[in-house]
């Protein structure tokens, strides 16, 4: 799914909301339902985190298959050299 920055970053701030609701709920006692959405949201959480990093770098930087192709192809003309 392709999302953009303003995406991401909604999404983050609702899962990180709701990650504060779940750890408020576990403060109070142990509940396996609470500690298994919370651990769902963790990873969700890590996911967006880096789709967010990779699409910040590849407005910054360009495409990565193009970034790698445009390196090698220096490469090649570097040993040729």
């Amino acid at each position: 799914m392709n999302m953009t920055l303003i995406e991401i970053h909604q999404e983050i701030q609702q899962a990180s909301e709701r990650r504060t609701e779940l750890w408020n709920i576990l403060s109070r006692g142990h509940d396996p339902a609470a500690a298994a959405e919370l651990k769902s949201l963790s990873e969700r959480l890590e996911r967006l985190w880096d789709e967010d990093r990779t699409l910040k770098a590849e407005l910054r930087f360009g495409d990565r298959d193009h970034i790698v192709a445009r390196a090698r192809v220096e490469e090649r003309l570097e040993r040729a050299a």
